[in-house]
This record gives structure tokens, sequence and C-alpha cells, in this order.
């Protein structure tokens, strides 16, 4: 947190050194990004990712799409616009926060450094195809807030998320990795806290656990060492393989 000097901010263990949540699912037909956080040219460098093939979008708050403008680099490799799948709402607003890519003149613009994105609605209440995977969107609440959570296989993900409606909780059942919201221990309006996760962890009984968008009160080696097996906190870096 910027201008905190609390023992995790100031920590020197590498997993407490925390960038907003970007994750990338390797699948057969290539590379899948959820969200476009705003560190996400430091995080694809740092990790060497080089490709990525499309991306899907969990909702529009500024911490999961700032990121976006860097795919114009990704998509030369690709060698055509990046695919992005999102939502109505959240569609609407890549458009008007990014609009300079989608103005009628961008493809004149001298210089190319415009981002080529291909926008592909989906509903969140059916299955759509990715890369030759079936993502299954799985309609979560954050706050007063609707945004997706995404099950491709056996993975889920399901970031930024304080209640999970019975459906969403069905949708969710049989996983081998489960990747969920706990901000801190104490309660908030919009996000998990630990023992929420804890509770969604009992009931879903995923094979593994690993939780994430994790704010500066919670450190991370001391908090694992109070987690059940099979639940862990993620840090950033982390490779998880999923059957």
């Amino acid at each position: 947190m910027i201008g905190c000097r609390c023992a995790v901010c100031t920590s020197s263990d590498p997993r407490n050194q925390r960038t907003r949540p970007s994750v990338v699912v390797e699948v057969a037909g290539g590379k899948l990004l959820i969200d476009t956080t705003p560190e996400l040219r430091v995080q694809l460098l740092r990790e060497r990712i080089e490709r990525v093939d499309a991306i899907l979008f969990t909702h529009y708050h500024a911490d999961h799409i700032f990121g976006l403008d860097d795919v114009r680099v990704l998509h030369h490799v690709i060698g055509g616009p990046m695919p992005l799948y999102a939502d109505r709402a959240t569609l609407a607003v890549l458009r008007r926060t990014f609009s300079y890519a989608f103005d009628r003149w961008s493809d004149r613009i001298p210089g190319g450094g415009i981002p080529k994105l291909d926008l592909r609605m989906i509903d969140s209440r059916r299955a759509f195809e990715v890369l030759g995977e079936r993502v299954t969107p799985v309609r979560l609440l954050h706050g007063r807030f609707r945004v997706l959570g995404f099950r491709i296989g056996n993975l889920a993900y399901c970031t930024d998320v304080n209640r999970i409606p019975e459906r969403g909780m069905r949708q969710l059942e049989g996983l081998d990795v489960l990747v969920l919201d706990a901000l801190r221990d104490r309660p908030h309006p919009t996000h998990f806290s630990v023992a929420e996760s804890l509770e969604v962890v009992r009931r879903l009984r995923p094979r593994r656990c690993f939780l994430t968008h994790i704010a500066h009160e919670l450190d991370h080696a001391s908090t694992n060492s109070r987690l059940p097996p099979g639940v862990e906190l993620a840090y950033d870096g982390l490779r998880v393989e999923c059957s």
C-alpha cells in the first residue's frame, strides 16, 4: 500500500510483494489471460510470457482493466486483433475508457501504437468456447456489483466476490483447483474475509484452493501456517498444474 510502513509492506518475503491479480491459463489451444491489471506489462515480463491468445474479463473495475493498452504488443504476435470476452456492461466500459482504440480513424493514426481489439460479448448465463475450451461463467456478487468468475475444466477463478449465489455454488462443485477472493481477516462489504472463504471451501471441497486479492493485513507465511490442508495464499508468479 502506498505510504504504508507496516510489517507486510516492508517485508523481505517476496510473496508479500503483491501486484493486482491477473492470471494466465495455458490450454492446448494457447494462452488465455483473465483481466488486464495496471501492472500487466510488469507481470508478463516477469513471468516471460511472450504470447497471449485471448482475454477474459471478470468485470470493469480499474484494477482489472487498466493494463489493456499493453495488448498493443501482443496482437502483433498472434497476427490479428486480440479477442476480448466480456459481458455487455464491461464491454461498454472498455469502449469508453479506451475510446482511442475503437475510433474509426484509429487505423490511420501514424506510429501504430493502438491496440487492435476484437470485442466479443458473452452471455453470463451460458457457457462459451475460447481457444477450443469450454468456459462457464459463474455469476458472483461483489457488494452491489455483479461480476463473473470463470470455470475452465476443473479450474475455477473467482476473484472480487463477497457472495456466491446458489446456482454459482453448484457450478463450482467437483473442482481440482479453486482460486478464491480472501481480502483480510476482518469482514469487508465487497470481498470475502478469510473465514468466509474457508466456509465456501468447506462446502465445495475442492482438491486445492488458493486465496487471492490479498490485502496488506495478511502476512504470507503466518497466514499460511493457520490455513487448513489444501488451502494456501496465492502469490505473484505462482504456477499450478490442473487436470
